[in-house]
């Protein structure tokens, strides 16, 4: 393990022997639709189960568990990262911890993984993130010192997640991208469009499948605790479709009018879906792989965290892939896939010009724009899907990436290691 820190371009890792196993994940539900009234301690449970039966893996093999949640919408989530562990079958002696960075979330649960196996404090790590969007609660902060007359002061929390009150709006900063770049809205509907048809593809050709797992109304049972009763709307079964997911068209999505700046390039159509959702890897040394001949589908080369100004809060990506790049000594030209959330379309175009990327090679099975954007568990998603991919069109490196609130983002380098 190599680290590396500098003020102006961030901070960075270049790991020995780490590799990204398997990992799974619920489908993501559309706002308030069949996930809705799922708690994402629940949905987190379903994820971890399968992503350990995906990388065949025991839960009593994991040594450590590294999980994210951002938005707390139920009243157990304080717990959160703890019942998953043991609601999972993960010994009731292997500790876990909730990180929390955002957008980023995700991919700072494999970061600490990897860090933690780094560090020789684990030769395993279960890693991933939860949100419920859905189920955010309208709060009252201070309501225990009572309300000033006519003023109950009541916050909408999903709201509230896409504020930054130090800087502008999350949608504010894409449109600063939008006229920093001087990126119309057309440009985003075309990009938009074609994040949704890439993802309307690889539905039909059954991509998702081999990365969802299929939910039902269940319970948790392990023994000396308490059951989780999980419901899931009446005749729902086997539910394993990407709800956000649906066709679209450049006509329609051109008569949508300007959601966060008067005549500005983003609308409901180019930005990234509210669903609810939950994704888990499972990340190990070498050494475990070895000793139980498991087959990785990626190695995970290196990782890298930058930050800028908040108000292009979306273009913190590029310093973030340009810092690994430097790192390990590779170009643009070396990465064989990318994988950069898209938060808003604007936001993207601006990376891609910013870094000279090819689209051809990037979100190539559709993006947050489609798929949808569950916080904690964009990170999770984007690095099971590049590790999927790049097995299949044998790409010797890929790199996902996501832009965080507050102007951060995170890149992780994953190599193929099947090839």
């Amino acid at each position: 393990m190599k680290a590396y820190h500098d003020k102006e371009k961030g901070f960075g890792i270049i790991y020995d022997d780490i590799y990204l196993i398997n990992g799974a994940r619920t489908p993501f539900g559309k706002l308030c639709g069949t996930l809705g009234g799922v708690s994402p301690t629940d949905l987190g449970i379903y994820a971890a189960k399968a992503a350990m039966e995906k990388s065949g893996v025991k839960p009593t093999d994991i040594d450590q568990v590294m999980l994210a949640n951002v938005g707390q919408s139920s009243a157990d989530t304080y717990f959160l990262p703890r019942h998953i562990s043991l609601y999972s079958g993960i010994p009731q002696s292997i500790p876990s911890i909730m990180l929390q960075r955002i957008c980023g979330s995700g991919f700072e649960t494999i970061v600490a993984g990897a860090e933690q196996i780094s560090l020789g404090k684990a030769s395993t790590a279960l890693c991933g993130g939860t949100e419920s969007m859905s189920m955010s609660p309208t709060a009252s902060f201070g309501n225990r010192m009572g309300y000033a007359l006519g003023k109950p002061g009541f916050v909408d929390m999903l709201w509230e997640a896409l504020n930054d009150t130090a800087a502008v709006p999350m949608g504010c900063t894409a449109e600063n991208v939008a006229k920093k770049h001087n990126i119309s809205k057309e440009d985003a509907n075309v990009f938009a469009k074609l994040s949704v048809d890439r993802a309307v593809a690889a539905v039909e050709k059954g991509y998702f499948k081999d990365e969802i797992v299929a939910m039902n109304s269940t319970v948790f049972e392990v023994e000396g605790l308490k059951p989780r009763k999980v419901f899931l709307p009446k005749g729902t079964k086997d539910f394993i479709k990407d709800e956000n997911i649906r066709p679209s068209n450049l006509e329609d999505m051109a008569k949508l009018p300007s959601v966060f700046m008067k005549d500005g390039v983003q609308t409901a159509a180019n930005s990234s879906g509210i669903v609810d959702g939950s994704s888990m890897v499972v990340v190990a040394h070498k050494n475990f792989i070895l000793e139980n001949n498991l087959k990785p589908l990626t190695k995970i080369l290196a990782s890298a965290t930058s930050a800028l100004d908040p108000s292009v809060m979306g273009l913190a990506p590029v310093p973030a892939i340009r810092l690994i790049l430097e790192l390990t000594g590779l170009k643009i030209s070396d990465i064989g896939l990318i994988e950069i959330n898209e938060a808003f379309a604007a936001q993207f175009i601006g990376c891609e010009r910013e870094l000279g990327l090819d689209r051809n090679i990037c979100n190539v099975n559709g993006g947050a724009i489609a798929i949808g954007h569950p916080l904690a568990a964009t990170g999770g998603r984007l690095s099971l899907t590049i590790s999927r991919e790049m097995n299949l069109r044998k790409v010797k490196y890929g790199i996902a990436s996501a832009c965080i609130g507050g102007g951060q983002a995170t890149a992780i380098l994953f190599e193929n290691v099947n090839m």
